[in-house]
């Protein structure tokens, strides 16, 4: 059987868009069948459970199904930054990666070029690699994919980006999300469980589970405590977190509000307290900044994250 069978009327993500990638088409995510990709590189600006003293070991792929027009990552996203690989030289980079020691391999957004990885993780483990393998996701996932990324991966780190459908549909064009989402990151939690082991410090690396991230928006507080809430509700305080607060205004949130302004201070301290009130036990946050290191250039491929560097032991 082909392994790039899924190609052909692409049903990957959410959007079921069914184009024939194989013979060149787009799908929704901007991308034909040819992988594409934008860095491959050790990257200190995960959550310490995964970057470590090594970093973690990203590989970010163009394009995305999720097509948030903030998307922080809108170089890859919207504007498809990147180099064609293909799967030889793809295994070939990935294994050059691993001889770096990073602490496991980081597949960001990953859904729309699945039937690639899956492939790569498939001759790596049989390699004998034994990394953890991390699915770095939107949370737009297809539920009935989930079980068959996690047979390849170990972690699941999915963004809850949206408990409110109207904010869902203004933002990526699609009210459903919060349902989508919610079903997804189900089956993640059940195949998975939560994040272990759970050390904040970074001193012992994760290896297997589940951490939800969400990145506060501004102007919508009221969307993150809902998110919040419905984390809660649905898979108790013992589910690890990361509350983001690294929003910055990208080109395309020109015109649009709120969107154009930093998130305030006081904003985010909402958040955070609601964390609190709900008794969440493992819990990231970060330092609301004037200017985030997180906002990454792919014009240097080689070195988009210049704010993280590899920590001194």
């Amino acid at each position: 059987m082909d392994p790039f069978e899924a190609y052909r009327c692409c049903r990957l993500c959410p959007r079921d868009c069914k184009a024939d990638r194989a013979r060149g088409k787009t799908g929704v995510c901007g991308e034909t069948s040819t992988l594409r990709i934008a860095h491959l590189g050790a990257h200190f600006g995960e959550e310490p459970s995964f970057s470590g003293t090594l970093g973690s070991g990203t590989i970010f792929f163009s394009g995305c199904s999720g097509r948030c027009f903030f998307c922080q990552n809108y170089q890859i996203s919207f504007q498809h930054e990147g180099k064609e690989f293909s799967s030889k030289v793809f295994l070939k980079e990935v294994e050059a990666l691993l001889q770096k020691e990073v602490h496991n391999l980081n597949f960001v957004s990953p859904d729309h070029f699945w039937p690639h990885i899956k492939e790569l993780c498939q001759t790596l483990r049989e390699k004998g690699v034994k990394v953890p393998f991390l699915f770095n996701s939107s949370g737009y996932q297809r539920a009935e994919l989930v079980e068959e990324y996690g047979a390849f991966m170990d972690i699941f780190m999915p963004d809850f980006k949206f408990a409110l459908p109207e904010l869902a549909k203004t933002c990526m064009g699609d009210e459903h999300y919060p349902e989508i989402a919610l079903e997804a990151v189900r089956k993640m939690v059940k195949i998975k469980g939560p994040l272990q082991p759970w050390d904040p410090t970074g001193e012992r690396l994760a290896q297997r589970g589940v951490l939800i991230r969400h990145l506060v928006l501004p102007g919508h507080v009221e969307n993150s405590l809902e998110v919040l809430r419905l984390i809660h509700r649905e898979f108790g305080a013992e589910i690890p977190v990361s509350v983001m607060s690294q929003y910055q205004p990208v080109p395309a949130c020109s015109g649009r509000g709120e969107f154009q302004q930093p998130l305030k201070p006081r904003e985010y301290e909402q958040v955070l307290e609601l964390v609190g009130e709900l008794g969440f036990t493992k819990v990231y946050a970060q330092n609301l900044v004037e200017q985030t290191s997180f906002l990454p250039d792919f014009n240097d491929p080689e070195d988009p994250f210049p704010g993280h560097r590899p920590k001194k032991n």
